[in-house]
């Protein structure tokens, strides 16, 4: 695996981690009772946050159900490890 590959590879990971700390701070032990409350697939919201690929307009949708803008989102969790 490529330097790039591996980078990508790496902040998929973090953003998984930053949405489970998020949700997890929000009071939500169980990621399907947050999916479900929020109207969101619970099964593609469980792989989100096990760091696999999502679009852009579902990471708004899933930030919107945190309460959190996308500054605040990736202020913490994504530092530069090339």
């Amino acid at each position: 695996m490529d330097k790039n590959d591996q980078y990508t590879k790496q902040q998929l990971k973090n953003l998984g981690n930053r949405l489970r700390e998020l949700r997890i701070e929000r009071g939500f032990t169980n990621y399907e009772q947050f999916a479900f409350e929020h109207n969101l697939p619970r099964a593609q919201y469980g792989r989100y946050e096990q760091g696999q690929d999502l679009r852009f307009s579902s990471l708004v949708k899933v930030l919107n159900a945190l309460n959190i803008s996308l500054e605040n989102f990736f202020k913490e969790g994504f530092e530069n490890s090339l």
